[in-house]
C-alpha cells in the first residue's frame, strides 16, 4: 500500500465534534473556537480534555478551512487548571512511569499549540490558573478583562514552578525577575500587571472580550495566513539560534513568501488601491 501523503490527511474541521469541550466554527470555517465548558468548577482540565485538546491542535495542521483559533471558557472564567479530584488526587497514587507519561502529555499540549499553523488567541476572563495559565501562555495572543487573575499555582501544591514549559516561556514574555516571583510564590498576577508586563495584548470589558477576540481572529484569518504561519514558525525556531542563523533563516523564509501568489496579489491590490484578498498560496 502506498504511503499516505500529507495531502491525503487534509480535511475541513468545521464539523469536528468535540467530546470534552465545545468546538464551533464561523460560517466560513476560517475561525474555530474552543470553549472549556465546566463552568461549575471554573473549567478545569481532566485527563481526557488534556488529550483531546492536544490531539485537536496537532490535527489542525491538516485543516483546509480553519485559519485562526480562539480559546475561551464558560461562566466568567477561563480555566482553573487540572481538576483537583479527577487529576491531582489520582496522581498521588501513580508510579513514576505513569507520572512521567502524564507530565509529558501535558507538555505535548503546549507543543501542539505552539506548532499549530494557525494563530491561537486566548480570551481570558476571571480565573486563569495552573494548566489554564499555560494554555494562555502558549497562545500567540492573550486578551483579558480588568478582573482577570492569572496564577501559576504549581508551588501551592508542592510542585516545582517548572511545568509544561513555564520556566522557558514565561521569562521570555515578562522577564526573568517577574517570572521568578510568579513561579516561586504562586501568587496571582493582576490584569493590570499582566498588561504592563506584556502578558496581555489588551484588556476589554467582560461583555466585549469574546467579540474582540473573534474580531482579531477574523482579521488574521482574512490576512496573509500563509505568511502568519511562517512568522509563527520562525518565532518558535529562532529561540535556539544565534544572530547569523536568525538572519539567514529569515532570509530563506521571506524568499519563500515572495514566491506565493499572496505576495503578488498584495502588490496588485496596492497598485489598484483596493484591499487584497489572500488565498494562502
Amino acid at each position: 500500500m502506498a504511503e499516505l501523503s500529507m495531502r491525503d490527511h487534509k480535511r475541513p474541521f468545521k464539523d469536528y465534534r468535540a467530546t470534552h469541550f465545545k468546538w464551533t466554527c464561523s460560517d466560513d470555517g476560517r475561525v474555530g473556537t474552543i470553549t472549556l465548558n465546566r463552568p461549575d468548577k471554573k473549567n478545569p482540565l481532566t485527563f481526557d480534555s488534556y488529550a483531546e485538546l492536544r490531539d485537536l491542535f496537532r490535527d489542525l495542521t491538516y485543516a483546509t478551512d480553519v485559519r485562526s483559533v480562539v480559546v475561551t471558557g464558560e461562566g466568567g472564567n477561563f480555566c482553573s487548571g487540572g481538576d483537583v479530584f479527577e487529576i491531582i488526587e489520582p496522581l498521588t497514587r501513580m508510579s513514576m512511569p505513569e507520572l512521567l507519561e502524564f507530565t509529558r502529555m501535558t507538555g505535548d499540549l503546549v507543543k501542539a499549540i505552539r506548532r499549530a499553523p494557525q494563530p491561537v488567541i486566548s480570551a481570558i476572563e476571571g480565573i486563569c490558573a495552573g494548566a489554564g495559565a499555560m494554555v494562555a501562555l502558549a497562545s500567540d495572543f492573550r486578551l483579558g478583562t480588568p478582573g482577570t487573575k492569572t496564577a501559576f499555582l504549581f508551588t501551592r501544591v508542592g510542585l516545582a514552578g517548572a511545568d509544561m514549559g513555564a520556566c522557558g516561556l514565561l521569562p521570555r514574555m515578562i522577564g526573568q525577575g517577574r517570572a521568578n516571583e510568579l513561579l516561586m510564590t504562586g501568587r496571582s498576577m493582576s490584569a493590570d500587571e499582566g498588561a504592563a508586563w506584556g502578558f496581555f495584548n489588551s484588556l476589554h470589558s467582560a461583555q466585549e472580550l469574546l467579540g474582540k477576540a473573534h474580531e482579531l481572529a477574523h482579521s488574521l484569518a482574512d490576512g496573509p495566513w500563509f505568511a502568519h504561519t511562517v512568522t509563527k514558525t520562525m518565532i518558535n525556531q529562532e529561540w535556539a539560534m544565534g544572530i547569523d542563523e536568525m538572519i539567514e533563516s529569515e532570509a530563506q523564509a521571506q524568499a519563500i513568501c515572495m514566491m506565493t501568489g499572496d505576495f503578488r496579489r498584495a502588490f496588485d491590490a496596492f497598485a489598484a488601491k483596493r484591499k487584497p484578498a489572500f488565498e494562502g498560496n
